[in-house]
């Protein structure tokens, strides 16, 4: 099965300075082609932990797509170490090049900004129609901005490129129920659709407390029978189903 984790780097994720906002982006996109995500690190901005989490995540699964870290300035180390993790040499590219310059005509495209052009060897380019300083893929890894509109402009660019599986849907039913009054049946439920992901998630509320069950899988008729174990649950518990989506 194609599946796809995500490798967020960054000191300002981990201090809570920043709140991400690439992996919801990264998971729904994803979903809708039928890659589901199955795992999700955060690391620091260190060498050795980024090689770390990219040498867990790509031997592991289909994809594997980092954001952040591939800026200018001293802390944006990310290609270094994506280079250092597949053993081969950071290299100016060309085309990299040629695209910085046509964004900063008439500017000084100092060092800073050519450090941007520096790829690991034998990857290739990721398009960034925002600011042009380009993310890139290598082997299984696609590594991209950690600014939300332009890591967004980066995965349309390449979203043609991957394998995709069938969409990945979700139905959910929210009931008037405790949590653990219905967990043995959701179980048991779970047990017969194993190529369905099934969740519950508690609410409260002023009139008492809820759930809902959310149901995630491929297949329409799958997800619907699922949703009849569901509503046949709640009656036998006497549980008034609130909603159905």
């Amino acid at each position: 099965m194609t599946d796809a984790a995500i490798l967020v780097i960054g000191n300002e994720i981990l201090s809570g300075r920043t709140r991400d906002a690439n992996i919801q982006f990264l998971a729904t996109e994803l979903g809708a082609l039928g890659i589901p995500l199955a795992e999700v690190r955060v690391v620091r901005d260190d060498t050795a932990d980024i090689i770390a989490g990219l040498d867990a995540l790509r031997s592991r699964y289909t994809y594997v797509f980092t954001s952040g870290g591939i800026g200018p300035t001293h802390d944006d180390i990310t290609s270094d170490a994506v280079a250092a993790a597949f053993g081969v040499a950071l290299v100016r590219d060309p085309e990299a090049v040629r695209r910085l310059a046509l964004r900063h005509r008439g500017e000084d495209l100092n060092a800073a900004r050519l450090k941007m052009a520096d790829i690991p060897a034998g990857a290739s380019l990721i398009d960034n129609p925002v600011s042009q300083a380009p993310g890139f893929r290598i082997g299984n890894v696609f590594v991209l901005a950690g600014v939300p509109s332009i890591l967004q402009a980066m995965f349309h660019s390449l979203k043609p490129s991957l394998a995709a599986g069938a969409p990945l849907q979700s139905r959910s039913v929210t009931m008037v129920a405790r949590e653990g009054d219905l967990a043995d049946q959701l179980t048991e439920i779970q047990s017969r659709h194993p190529e369905v992901e099934i969740g519950s998630y508690p609410t409260f509320a002023e009139d008492g407390p809820r759930v809902s069950i959310v149901a995630r899988g491929s297949q329409a008729a799958v997800l619907e029978q699922v949703v009849d174990e569901v509503h046949a649950l709640a009656t036998r518990l006497e549980a008034a189903v609130i909603a159905t989506d």
